[in-house]
């Protein structure tokens, strides 16, 4: 079976009593970020990370979503219905290890994970079956969960059979960072700050483009840097062209 390494084999933790230096208060952890301080050490410490950066156009995108014509829908769910077709495209991020570590579990459903900060701490809601949903669909789904994660909280039942998630900052900012995979999970999207960015035209000319960045951890004994490459790759492709969504 798959083993994080013993904790007896990493030095202690340093025991100081910081009230020695100076006024502090102790202030407990809640209990879901006690739980995800343990699964995220857990995560952090038995998969070998990689994070490959990119940029995506979402200059179409963001024309898209406000056509007055159209109902506004969050950026999220375009991301979401973006990354089932990356999943199609490289069948390897959508897969799990099983629990010995020999054997690889493809997927033929496609259920997102997404990050949602709560005052208690973060969980990660899953939104099911997004190959079969509309952008407008999944982004009510975002939503409901959002407010059942920030009220009474998310049953084990919503937070369980992801594929892949997505943990998104753009409302706050930043320009990248390294999301941590969501085991059993093999790969995580981080999605930072869109900004405006010149670019050259074929005639000389520049061009202003609304670019996102993007930051792609993923499993390395699972998937390889070319395929992260790719994979990014082909998200801006798809989101390039948000009617198709």
């Amino acid at each position: 079976m798959l083993q994080a390494p013993a904790a007896a084999a990493l030095p202690a933790w340093p025991a100081i009593d910081f009230a020695a230096f100076g006024e502090v208060e102790v202030k407990p952890l809640s209990r879901i970020q006690g739980l995800t301080a343990g699964f995220l050490s857990r995560n952090w410490v038995t998969i070998p990370h990689v994070t490959h950066q990119d940029d995506a156009d979402i200059t179409a995108l963001e024309a898209w979503r406000k056509n007055p014509a159209k109902p506004r829908l969050s950026p999220l769910a375009f991301f979401a219905k973006a990354l089932v077709s990356g999943l199609k495209a490289f069948p390897q991020f959508n897969a799990s290890l099983d629990a010995t570590g020999k054997n690889l579990v493809l997927k033929r459903y496609f259920h997102i994970g997404i990050a949602i900060d709560t005052p208690r701490g973060l969980v990660v809601g899953v939104v099911r079956d997004c190959d079969s949903k509309s952008v407008a669909s999944i982004a009510r789904d975002i939503a409901a969960l959002s407010e059942k994660a920030r009220g009474r909280g998310l049953p084990m039942t919503d937070m369980e059979g992801g594929c892949m998630s997505i943990s998104s900052l753009g409302g706050i900012g930043g320009t990248g960072f390294t999301p941590i995979v969501n085991a059993p999970e093999v790969a995580i999207l981080g999605i930072t700050k869109a900004e405006w960015k010149p670019r050259r035209a074929a005639d000389d000319t520049v061009q202003w483009r609304l670019k996102v960045p993007l930051s792609l951890s993923y499993d390395h004994r699972v998937i390889n840097g070319a395929d992260a490459a790719r994979f990014l790759r082909h998200l801006d492709e798809v989101l390039a062209a948000p009617e198709q969504l």
